[in-house]
């Protein structure tokens, strides 16, 4: 089958894409950049330079592909707004007017569970919490409303579409999540937010190839399935600061100790949110409210529905997928 992978040069869909390459599919890959980043191997898979959040994919690009999966969006914690919206839901649908054009029957869209975010705590949390309603974080609000688009687009027999929610992604080849973690800690600048009893899903990448794997297999299989969303996860959620300072002791870092409660974490990020603009500083601030609450709460899902309609299980445990990206984070 002819695929379209959207955000290929990232993490997720870089890895996606060598996946399905591997198995036999003709890949095509879109992203911004004028060409694929020398640092990752893009041998047989056929790369497009295209912005989305500008204008729909040209025919030349879309026709006769069999299935797409977009993946490309804008995560962070600072800049406006706008950004976001443009990244996340104008490219999502431009993308959806590409695929109705070009008649592409299938899609798989890569959401998250941000998209359902609330100030409180969320413990196996399923797919009927509703979408998130605070403004807190742009990125947050913005892959809600393209979920929503993508899953309104959905038409049994013609245009199947779902979205998959994978729960903080770590893994080989992750430049963001735990390298800053890593980082942040090596520097003396990591602090537990909150008591530190707080769990959380953590999902490997592997797992998340799979899941996205799983979905397209049964939208291929069944015509009339799609129009949902799943959270995906490993079904084992971790006490968060201990198991960090678990995987510092194996780095040879030393434990994480200093807290910072999360009443002042949240005063800090509504302080540092109205300053940072104001000021003109550059990058992402330390603290923001939204990420008070993503470091202080719980916030764990369900797979139940993953497995009833995907048949998703992860492939690979937490034990197994710590083993297996250990020798990667020493070297970071």
């Amino acid at each position: 089958m002819k695929i379209l992978v959207t955000g290929g040069t990232g993490f997720i869909g870089h890895s996606l894409a060598k996946r399905l390459l591997a198995v036999g599919h003709e890949v095509h890959v879109v992203g911004r950049s004028a060409s694929p980043p020398g640092s990752k191997n893009f041998a047989g898979i056929v790369y497009h330079p295209h912005d989305l959040s500008i204008q729909e994919i040209p025919p030349s690009i879309i026709s006769r592909t069999d299935f797409v999966f977009h993946i490309a969006a804008k995560a962070g914690i600072g800049g406006p707004y706008s950004s976001y919206y443009r990244a996340n839901y104008q490219a999502t649908v431009n993308l959806l007017k590409s695929c109705v054009a070009c008649q592409v029957p299938r899609m798989v869209f890569t959401s998250s569970p941000s998209v359902v975010f609330s100030e409180s705590s969320i413990r196996d949390g399923n797919e009927s919490l509703a979408y998130v309603k605070s403004n807190l974080s742009s990125y947050a609000t913005t892959k809600a409303l393209a979920e929503r688009a993508v899953l309104e687009a959905h038409a049994p027999g013609t245009f199947q579409t779902l979205a998959l929610r994978p729960h903080l992604v770590w893994g080989e080849g992750d430049p963001h999540l735990l390298p800053k973690v890593i980082q942040r800690h090596r520097a003396g600048k990591l602090r537990i937010v909150g008591t530190g009893e707080n769990h959380v899903d953590l999902t490997h990448i592997d797992n998340v190839c799979h899941a996205h794997l799983c979905g397209m297999q049964t939208l291929l299989e069944n015509k009339t399935t799609g129009g949902k969303a799943y959270f995906i996860g490993q079904n084992e959620p971790v006490r968060l600061w201990a198991w960090l300072n678990d995987l510092f002791e194996q780095l040879n870092l030393p434990p994480l100790k200093r807290k910072v409660s999360f009443g002042k974490a949240y005063l800090a990020g509504l302080i540092l949110e109205k300053s940072w603009p104001l000021l003109r500083l550059r990058g992402d601030p330390p603290m923001t409210r939204f990420v008070a609450c993503q470091l202080a709460h719980d916030h764990w899902f369900s797979l139940e529905a993953a497995k009833k309609d995907l048949g998703y299980e992860p492939i690979q445990s937490m034990a197994e997928s710590l083993e297996k990206s250990l020798d990667w984070l020493r070297a970071i």
